[in-house]
């Protein structure tokens, strides 16, 4: 067994028996998770904002969202994975020693330009990545680095998504190849093009469990080594409690 959370979290990433992550935005909603069996928490950065009264894509502050981070990693005794959206523009020593100090095993980072708008650069994005590696390695950090592929956000629902493959595996190449532990091509449904994806990147896949997308079953058939739920759960819940108030509350 391995010895360390960040071991432990890599180890879990196998090709056809993914690791499936229900993200998290609370201690009350980690601590739930750990208790259903799963062996690893995630935080989505969307609920956690949320939860805090901001907007996501960075619309919070990073000391506030990494201090919940902190929260739900003193209060679970399995590996943490943090979502840091795009670094929050910190360097890449300075981003290393937040998630170290807050127990963090592993994190994931998108390549979208929250200040600029639009995607960043692959190359200037593979080397801020190597960035986080060199100063994770210096630290004695085995951080386990999820580099989300942003590029099939732009699709909205065109059915365009083989069309931004070769884009997509580009990236995902040039990411691998600083170091990242796996690669996140984000809003990726389309069967036959997951399966392409995976089969070319020759890497961890995770893939975001949206309602389109294949179950997870067939997704471990497709090669897929994580499932993440992102923001699904926050939003299933506020639904929830949306319409418990209406029903039974607001209704009375």
């Amino acid at each position: 067994m391995p010895g360390q959370p960040s071991d432990l979290l890599r180890s879990l990433h196998v090709p056809g028996s993914p690791l499936v992550l229900p993200n998290a935005w609370d201690v009350a909603s980690a601590k739930a998770v750990v208790e259903a069996g799963f062996p690893v928490v995630a935080t989505t950065s969307a609920g956690v904002a949320m939860a805090l009264g901001y907007e996501d894509h960075e619309g919070a502050p990073a000391a506030e969202m990494l201090a919940v981070a902190a929260r739900i990693g003193r209060s679970v005794d399995v590996p943490l994975t943090v979502d840091v959206e795009a670094g929050y523009g910190m360097t890449a020593g300075e981003l290393a020693d937040s998630l170290l100090g807050v127990g963090a095993a592993g994190c994931n980072l998108e390549d979208t330009d929250h200040a600029r708008g639009g995607l960043v650069d692959p190359l200037r994005q593979a080397e801020w990545l190597a960035a986080l590696r060199y100063a994770a390695a210096e630290r004695n950090y085995g951080l386990v680095i999820n580099a989300r592929i942003d590029v099939f956000i732009a699709d909205h629902g065109t059915h365009r998504q083989a069309e931004l493959l070769d884009e997509a595996i580009n990236r995902a190449r040039a990411y691998f190849a600083a170091g990242v532990d796996c690669v996140y091509p984000i809003f990726l449904h389309d069967t036959q093009t997951i399966a392409e994806f995976t089969r070319a990147v020759e890497g961890p896949v995770n893939i975001l469990a949206l309602p389109q997308a294949p179950p997870v079953a067939h997704l471990a058939e497709l090669g897929v080594a994580r499932v993440s739920y992102g923001a699904l759960l926050h939003q299933y819940t506020m639904r929830q409690l949306a319409a418990f108030l209406t029903a039974e509350i607001a209704g009375q």
